[in-house]
């Protein structure tokens, strides 16, 4: 954060070239974990908002957009997704859009950082929507890559990857990679679905096909799709992996399940997901 003459702003880059500055109305929260400083603060704009080391990675304005796209398509597709993993998603939201859906039984979160969970348990329950307190719901403090060598093999009927951005840093590139996912792909079951965020294709080109290769070569099926989010100043990709399902010809069905299972949504349904796939994906 900087202060300036009209007050507090956090400066962060969008992309390589690009800088986002969001003007600070005020910090409601902090908490230092081993891994990062945790902040809740009220961004002019974008509301009460998540910042990890700084870097806004969840708004009240508009994480319904990114979590909604993240989980809702490959849920959707799923015939009878009864168990689901998460991987990240400390802030509870993915975990929430996974349960709504009536047919969970059991909805794994698996997230390294014990701080940030229970940061987001206090402060942001307009987040979460007590998705923590779900009987369904359980919470693991713990690597995800670890956790997939450990976990049962052909168990999950949905992995949702929601992890640090593929260019985050070194450390994040083998959570991309095709032997994670060959990992991930043991842990599901043979008409399992798992979709990932994929970083953004416009300004980490080569970062995204590298993603998106890795899920190609361990499943049969792919999906890409994209969305410009705001607070996040970027198109941010995602990818669905199935080995089961000719995922492009299941879209239709979206709107169908998602009524059948009670889930409400703010953006995402059929027609929004057929029209993203019309865009194709955006490179530079």
């Amino acid at each position: 954060m900087v202060e300036t003459e009209e007050g507090l702003v956090i400066i962060e880059p969008a992309g390589r070239n690009i800088k986002l500055i969001f003007k600070v109305n005020k910090v409601l929260a902090t908490a230092k974990s081993p891994f990062q400083e945790v902040i809740l603060a009220e961004l002019e704009g974008f509301g009460r908002s998540l910042l990890l080391d700084k870097y806004v990675q969840s708004t009240e304005k508009d994480e319904h957009l990114y979590h909604e796209l993240l989980v809702q398509p490959a849920m959707a597709i799923h015939p009878n997704p009864e168990k689901v993993l998460i991987l990240g998603g400390g802030e509870g939201a993915t975990l929430r859009e996974v349960l709504k859906h009536s047919t969970v039984r059991e909805a794994v979160m698996v997230d390294i950082d014990p701080v940030v969970v229970e940061f987001s348990k206090k402060y942001l329950e307009h987040m979460h929507q007590g998705s923590f307190y779900d009987p369904r719901a359980k919470v693991v403090i713990m690597d995800g890559k670890e956790y997939v060598k450990t976990a049962p093999q052909n168990y999950f009927d949905v992995v949702i990857m929601d992890l640090t951005d593929p260019y985050g840093s070194e450390i994040a590139k083998p959570l991309y990679s095709p032997e994670f996912f060959a990992e991930v792909k043991k842990i599901m079951k043979p008409d399992g679905i798992v979709v990932t965020q994929a970083g953004s294709s416009y300004f980490y080109p080569e970062e995204y096909k590298y993603v998106l290769n890795s899920v190609r070569i361990n499943f049969k099926y792919t999906l890409e799709y994209w969305f410009w989010i705001p607070s996040f100043g970027l198109n941010v990709n995602f990818i669905v992996g199935s080995n089961a399902y000719e995922l492009d010809k299941e879209i239709g069905r979206i709107d169908e399940r998602l009524k059948k299972r009670s889930v409400r949504t703010k953006f995402v349904n059929s027609l929004i997901i057929e029209g993203l796939l019309k865009l194709g994906v955006l490179y530079p």
